[in-house]
C-alpha cells in the first residue's frame, strides 16, 4: 500500500500495556531509539502486536516538531536526535529534513520557525513527536 505519509521507520514492539480502550506501545526502531505510540486497544487487536512484532512507525509530517537543544519538562514522550540534512523552504512554510539513526523524519514547519531556529543542513535537533499522533501498521 502507498502512503503520503512520508515518515516510516521499521522498528520491533518492545511492550505493550493495554488500558480499557487505548494502549500504549514501546517500539525500538531500526536506530536504536525508543519511541511510544497511544493507539486503540483494538488496533493493537488487529495488528496482531505483542511483544517481538515488527512494525512500522508512521508520522505524518506535520505533527513533527524540532528542537535545537534538550528540552525538558514537557509531556511529549517521544524525542528522537538528529541533524539537519535539508531545508526546503516556500512562501510560508518549510519541509526540513532529518537524518536520524536508521532512517530520516521530515518535519513540516513554518518558514518562520526555521529561521527562529537558525536552522541549515548539519544543525543538531531533536524531533518532537506525541505518542498519540504515532500510528503503526504490521511491518
Amino acid at each position: 500500500m502507498s502512503l503520503s505519509i512520508r515518515n516510516q521507520i521499521a522498528g520491533t514492539v518492545v511492550a505493550v500495556t493495554p488500558g480499557e480502550v487505548m494502549a500504549t506501545v514501546k517500539v525500538r526502531l531500526v536506530g536504536g531509539q525508543g519511541v511510544t505510540a497511544a493507539i486503540t486497544l483494538e488496533a493493537v487487536r488487529d495488528l496482531g502486536l505483542d511483544e517481538g512484532s515488527a512494525v512500522r512507525v508512521l508520522v505524518k509530517s506535520t505533527e513533527v516538531s524540532l528542537a535545537t537543544g534538550p528540552v525538558e519538562r514537557l509531556s511529549i514522550r517521544n524525542r528522537i536526535p538528529g541533524t539537519v540534512a535539508d531545508v526546503a523552504t516556500g512562501g510560508a512554510m518549510a519541509s526540513v529534513k532529518v537524518s536520524v539513526e536508521g532512517g530520516e523524519l521530515t518535519a513540516a514547519i513554518t518558514k518562520d520557525a526555521v529561521a527562529d531556529l537558525g536552522l541549515a543542513t548539519g544543525s543538531s535537533v531533536v524531533a518532537l513527536i506525541k505518542s498519540t499522533e504515532i500510528a503503526l501498521s504490521a511491518a
